[in-house]
């Protein structure tokens, strides 16, 4: 998985290829178009480690070697080029479509095949739903559970919009945790207890990154564990109306994740959201004003992590809005402690690309006052940012003329959450006259109206 020489990492979304047919069982692939003319000049001639994700059919009966030789010969034959950071894109257009969208702006660095080092990962998704683990006594369920990885967090990750560096950030700690552990480094030398736990106000993503982190890792590491599972515990149900029971049952959780880990080839992941609900400080209930019985959860909680410490095969996430209110002893067992704020004008630009792009896609809004037809695609805020300062006034009929009127929109929502940006184009669309056939650059007045809007009600 890894390359002699190797820079940053980039990912690369393969949606489907099709089944095995034939005697031999081997994987095939849609054709492409022509290889599109010469790329730029190379700016990086080190090697780039390349991730290659390939979803399979529901129905695909091919086998994970056969669908990696494919890829790597389809790669080395078209000699294809990739653009800095994840494209998502689909197969018909990964050759002529990406050259022609990304190829001749500026702010993007090519690479040819021969300078990547590539590793592909075949997966299927689970189309089963979560199931939850019932009680007897009639209480809520204590956790809910996920075959990884998971037609239901398909796509989360690449929705997930930071301009941090922190999902790959996730990825490269992940990747060590499991490495150390698998080549059984000394804890007593070398520490780490593969928790993590990310924090920040409300709506910013850090639950469904979570998840996301899960799904990802269920994929790139699928060679070593064939089963994986997502284990999201209620953190509710742990708190029992019987004095010195929330402990027992907090213990009795742990003891069912135990069992699950100890199949060496599946690999767990442990999401405990809001978790300042079960580590909440110790030192608020030795002071009178929480339950003492507070106290007995924190220990469990400490004890059970530490006991999941020598398992190899499993990863502890966690989230909470209030870092303060988690008992110190929790936060120095995080091996990394990731603030997730409220995003910047990048990343609020880049998500409302996204969405606004989806819209178009769907046919909600219209793009005919534009020339690029059904293949339309707004640019990236780098590229934005560089048409901006070559002081040339983009064409009213350019994709950066809507830009510009996007990058407007995305300023006017300086102080919104990420989650409450993911809802603005709804909101913005439902406060139309007339909801049918609505051309994009008079939407984005809308929108801009609407979180105008939305902040004043969000400041009263």
């Amino acid at each position: 998985m890894s390359a002699t020489e190797t820079s940053v990492p980039m990912d690369i979304s393969i949606p489907h290829i099709t089944e095995c047919n034939g005697p031999e069982k081997e994987a095939t692939i849609s054709e492409p178009p022509a290889a599109p003319p010469s790329p730029p000049p190379l700016i990086n001639q080190e090697k780039v480690l390349v991730s290659v994700e390939v979803l399979l059919k529901p129905s695909s009966t091919a086998q994970t070697e056969d669908v990696r030789l494919a890829v790597e010969r389809m790669l080395e034959k078209r000699s294809m080029s990739y653009a800095d950071g994840p494209i998502p894109f689909l197969m018909y257009c990964m050759f002529n479509e990406l050259y022609r969208c990304l190829g001749g702006k500026a702010g993007y660095s090519f690479i040819l095949a021969s300078q990547a080092c590539c590793a592909c990962f075949p997966g299927q998704l689970s189309e089963e739903g979560p199931c939850e683990e019932l009680s007897n006594d009639g209480q809520l369920a204590s956790f809910h559970e996920w075959i990884l990885p998971a037609k239901e967090f398909d796509g989360m990750w690449e929705s997930l919009i930071y301009d941090s560096g922190l999902k790959q950030r996730l990825l490269r700690y992940a990747a060590s945790a499991l490495l150390f552990t698998e080549k059984g480094v000394n804890h007593v030398l070398v520490s780490w207890n593969r928790i993590v736990l990310l924090h920040g106000p409300p709506g910013t993503g850090k639950t469904s990154l979570c998840k996301a982190l899960a799904q990802k890792l269920s994929i790139r590491f699928r060679a070593r564990y064939p089963q994986c599972q997502l284990i999201e515990v209620n953190a509710h149900s742990l708190f029992s109306k019987w004095f010195s029971e929330s402990g027992k049952l907090v213990a009795k959780l742990f003891s069912k994740i135990q069992e699950m880990v100890e199949e060496e080839n599946n690999l767990v992941f442990v999401l405990i959201d809001e978790v300042e609900s079960l580590a909440a400080a110790r030192k608020a209930a030795l002071s009178g004003s929480e339950p003492s019985d507070s106290i007995r959860v924190v220990n469990a909680l400490l004890t059970q992590m530490d006991k999941l410490k020598s398992s190899p095969n499993v990863i502890i996430l966690t989230t909470s809005n209030i870092t303060a209110a988690i008992d110190i002893a929790f936060v120095d067992r995080a091996d990394i402690k990731a603030y997730v704020g409220p995003p910047t004008l990048q990343a609020r630009y880049e998500i409302l690309r996204s969405c606004l792009e989806e819209l178009l896609r769907a046919g909600i809004l219209s793009n005919s006052e534009f020339q690029d037809g059904s293949n339309f695609l707004i640019p990236s805020y780098t590229n934005l940012r560089e048409q901006l300062d070559s002081a040339v006034s983009p064409d009213t009929a350019s994709p950066f003329y809507l830009a510009k009127q996007l990058l407007a929109a995305a300023e006017a929502c300086e102080g919104l959450s990420g989650r409450s940006l993911r809802k603005l184009p709804f909101l913005a669309h439902a406060a139309l006259a007339n909801p049918f056939g609505c051309e994009a650059g008079k939407f984005l007045h809308k929108m801009i109206e609407t979180s105008r809007r939305e902040r004043s009600e969000m400041l009263e």
